[in-house]
């Protein structure tokens, strides 16, 4: 195993994305002959056969096919880390990648892009939205650098670290029946009210179908859904009705002008996390922009119901 290198990885996939040792060995700028001993080199050095050869196309074994993302992920990660290296010694421009769920991109990501680009008007960044399931595919196939979601799949090539906890809370209008009542709201205080739901891939981290604990099915009147927070919004706006959000996203966007009260008894919270691939040391302009997002979460995270947590884990190495 001690005599692998980048070039045995590199003629994998080559060989792989290919299916002929012709084609991977012109697009290496090598000789067949030196091709086919690297793959033999690998075969013998990892202890099985990769691919299985017939007259007309070379094909993966079951397990190379398994390997074949990872051996992607080194090789990305590999140029990337170099790149960022070259870029820092010519002082060429970087490019960065990250994404979050909804809330957290206005609350937070936001005003650290804002400080971040003043400080480093020569970087450039890519900002994506949507649900924790897609970002955390975006992280595991090494399209962003990191990502701030909530924890679904719990995959083993990520790296989670709790970073916000925001509890669930109500969102009306003025005039809706809960907002007489003066004491701490209670989950049982929504028993019989009309209820919209807010349900689509981006907003499934915020729905109490992803809460079971909640039991609302069993509490309210289900009148209307909503597919995003804009028509949420509108929904809420015809007024009798409420909906159920953790508070990031209650006070994210246009739902900001509704009354939002956390609700007691139990207290339910969301959770999200600093997500990398634990493959992948941070280039010096992720950790700077990471930075940024977290030195935003430390000064606006003094609001109640919400919890800043392990931001010294996320500022580590």
């Amino acid at each position: 195993m001690k005599n692998l290198s980048l070039r045995h990885l590199r003629c994998f996939v080559a060989v792989a994305e290919t299916g002929s040792f012709t084609q991977a060995a012109a697009r290496l700028f090598q000789t067949q002959s030196a091709l086919t001993a690297t793959i033999s080199q690998f075969e013998e050095a990892v202890g099985m056969k990769l691919f299985t050869r017939n007259t007309r196309r070379v094909e993966m074994t079951p397990d190379a096919t398994r390997f074949k993302p990872i051996a992607e992920r080194l090789l990305r990660d590999f140029e990337s880390a170099v790149g960022d290296l070259h870029a820092i010694a010519t002082g060429q421009k970087g490019h960065i990648s990250v994404a979050a769920v909804p809330s957290v991109m206005v609350l937070f990501l936001m005003p650290a892009l804002a400080e971040f680009r003043r400080e480093h008007p020569d970087i450039t960044v890519s900002v994506r939205d949507g649900g924790s399931r897609q970002i955390e595919q975006n992280v595991l196939g090494g399209e962003v650098d990191f990502g701030l979601c909530r924890r679904t799949h719990s995959y083993p090539e990520l790296d989670y670290v709790p970073i916000l906890r925001d509890r669930f809370g109500v969102i009306y209008l003025d005039d809706h029946p809960l907002a007489r009542i003066k004491r701490p709201l209670k989950w049982t205080d929504l028993a019989g009210q009309d209820y919209v739901a807010l349900e689509n891939e981006v907003t499934e981290d915020v729905g109490p179908a992803t809460y079971p604990e909640l039991e609302l099915t069993n509490t309210l009147n289900l009148r209307d859904r909503a597919s995003s927070v804009t028509s949420l919004y509108a929904m809420l706006g015809l007024g009798g009705r409420l909906s159920v959000l953790p508070l990031l996203t209650a006070r994210a966007g246009p739902l900001a002008d509704y009354n939002f009260r956390i609700l007691n008894g139990p207290s339910i919270s969301r959770e999200l996390c600093l997500v990398t691939r634990h493959v992948r040391s941070f280039s010096p302009n992720t950790r700077r922009i990471l930075d940024a997002v977290m030195r935003s979460i430390r000064i606006k995270g003094c609001i109640d119901g919400l919890e800043v947590m392990a931001a010294d884990r996320a500022d580590g190495p």
